[in-house]
Formats: C-alpha cells, structure tokens, sequence
C-alpha cells in the first residue's frame, strides 16, 4: 500500500468480552485470547495494519492490561507508538478523540479498528481502505460496511446511498438494531450493510466533527490529555478531566449526526466474533461438525458427537452421544448450553454476580 501520509491505525482494546466467558473475563478479555489462529485477536489486529504505507498503532485500553498489551503487540512486531490507558471506560467515541489528540491532531489518517474482529480476507480489507483513501484526504468520515448475510439484530445497520467515487457511497442513513422484521427487509432490499464498527478519517477532521457535535466531550478529552502522564509510550489521561467526557458511541455522537459521511461496503470475511456461535460458525469443523480445541493442559474425549463446539484449557472433557452443545471449560468455571443460545451467557454472568453478592 503507498500512501503519501502513513495510515495510523488505532486499536481500541478496552472491552471486556463477557460473552465469550469463562475463557473471556475481566482480567483477560477476549482480545487478549487465542481463538481463532494462534495469535491473539489484538495480535491479528494490528498485523492486518502493519507495514508498507502504515505508521505503528496508537492503542487505547483498559490500564490494568498495561502490561499484557504490550507483551502481546511486541511478541509479533507491532509495538504501539502510544498506549493510551484509560482511568475509566467511556465507550468509543471519547476513546477515539483521546487517540486523535495523541496522532497529533493533523491531516494524518487514523483508521479506527475493534481489537476483537475477524477478518479472514485482509487483501479485501486493504482494497477497501486504499478505496476510502482521496475522500479521506478531503476531510469525509468513511466507515467500513459489512456484506450482510443474515437478518442481524445484534449490529446496526447502514444504507447504501448514492456512489461518490469507486466503490465508496454516501451513507444514506444509520439504522439501530433493528427488529427481526426490518433486518429480514433490509436484507432483501439489498442495499443495506452491517456497521461493523471500523472508520478512517484524518485525526483533525474527527475532531472537528466532535466540536460541532459533542463539544462537551472534545473539551474533557483535551483536558484529560493536557493533564496527561507519560512514562515511555504509555500515556495516562487525567481520571478527573477524562470522567467528565459523556459516554457515548462514535456512532452516536459523530457518525449519525456529521455532513460528509461515506461508506465503502466490502466482503471480507468479517465477523464480531461476539458468541460461541459465532466461533463455532467461522471455525474449521471436523467431519461430523465439531470444532474442538485445546489449550495447555486441556483435554478433550468424543465419541458420536456431532455440531458441538468444545474447548478446554485445563480439564478434561469427555463427551458421548451428544449434539449440538456448546462446552467450554476455564479455570475451574464450565460453561454448557445448547448451540444457539450463547447470547444468554451474559444474563448468566448477571446470574454468577448476583449469587456472589449474596455469598
């Protein structure tokens, strides 16, 4: 890729991933994980970002995987230029303006990525950006939109609108996650992509978006970052000025609201990878439908299992007769439910809290 400015790609690393629970927890969340190549996914992120025509990543994440981040991001080459390590959480769009005042501000091209996603075919995903690119430079906020291929009620949706230039379109309008029965049209109408949460804009026209926009939120940010402390490549925003940023999405706080907002809709094998569904449904599968994995130590035993998605890190599993169970085993948690029903492992860690609270 040759770009006349290096593209910056910013990490954003800060979610907790509780779905994918017991492997994913607060201490060690999914993006930190191996669970789909023997990379982590922040690994694997910021390789489809590394090299000829891309400057080292700025990465935004939870300050008490600190260390763990930049373990990870050295193990393969790809050591951030800043870690910014938020004191609280206050969802994407103050997490990108943190990363936009440290790229400097300027005409430099920031490309905003999940640390958490799949996506299987990175030369589809470069195309798309090199396509976004000369919008890009003249100041447009370009978002990446997904080829949906179900009526998804769990991600926003984007309308294709009008083409500008090859292959990127005006963005017609954001829908929120829709009802079944407005995805089962959008689907079928054809015009339609999933927002997959992944942007590039310069730095300076993010922020100037944001002064229109949200200026609340600009202005606690560039105190935070005023009041910031550095100690090498890690850059600790002030907690109190940080605090006072509302807590919003990019989406909602820019991308929904700005003028000059383009979407390049791309095939590229993505996925949010936001259940054991959704694992199971990208893993390669055995003969009989099963993705079985181990990590150190892990074990596991089938006979006449079918469709059934099993990993262990620690004990052993045996299994007989069985189909289309998800089992995962961590630490001393395990986690058994029928495929399909992996969105509910959230409502069962509510659950765990709850009786905790009581013990």
């Amino acid at each position: 890729m040759q770009h006349s400015t290096p593209i910056i790609p910013v990490i954003l690393s800060g979610g907790s991933g509780t779905r994918l629970w017991p492997m994913s927890t607060p201490a060690m969340p999914k993006q930190m994980l191996a669970l789909t190549a023997q990379e982590s996914m922040l690994q694997l992120t910021a390789q489809r970002a590394r090299g000829e025509g891309f400057a080292a990543p700025i990465v935004v994440a939870n300050a008490q995987h600190a260390d763990m981040v930049e373990a990870q991001l050295e193990a393969v080459d790809a050591a951030a230029q800043a870690l910014i390590l938020e004191p609280v959480g206050r969802n994407t769009a103050p997490a990108i303006a943190l990363a936009a005042i440290v790229a400097g501000g300027g005409a430099a091209p920031l490309l905003v990525m999940p640390s958490d996603h799949v996506i299987a075919d990175v030369a589809a995903f470069h195309a798309a950006v090199d396509a976004a690119l000369p919008l890009v430079a003249d100041g447009w906020l370009v978002t990446f939109g997904i080829d949906p291929h179900a009526p998804e009620t769990g991600y926003g949706w984007i309308k294709v609108g009008s083409e500008i230039s090859g292959g990127v379109h005006r963005v017609a309008r954001f829908v929120e996650k829709p009802p079944r029965d407005a995805a089962e049209a959008m689907l079928a109408a054809g015009d339609h992509a999933w927002n997959g949460g992944i942007f590039l804009f310069r730095a300076d026209a993010y922020l100037g978006a944001l002064a229109i926009h949200d200026p609340a939120m600009l202005s606690a940010c560039q105190h935070a970052m005023d009041a910031a402390r550095r100690a090498g490549t890690r850059v600790y925003p002030d907690a109190e000025a940080f605090a006072a940023a509302p807590s919003d999405s990019i989406d909602y706080a820019v991308m929904e609201k700005a003028e000059r907002v383009a979407v390049v809709p791309v095939s590229m094998g993505w996925s949010d990878l936001g259940s054991w569904d959704a694992l199971h449904e990208i893993s390669d599968l055995d003969s009989d439908g099963n993705a079985h994995a181990t990590g150190e130590g892990g074990e596991i035993v089938a006979i006449d299992t079918a469709n059934c998605l099993v990993r262990s890190d620690g004990l052993r599993i045996a299994m007989v007769g069985v189909a289309d169970l998800i089992v995962v085993a961590s630490g001393s948690d395990v986690l058994i439910l029928p495929r399909g029903r992996s969105q509910e492992v959230k409502a069962l860690i509510e659950k765990i809290k709850a009786s905790a609270a009581k013990a």
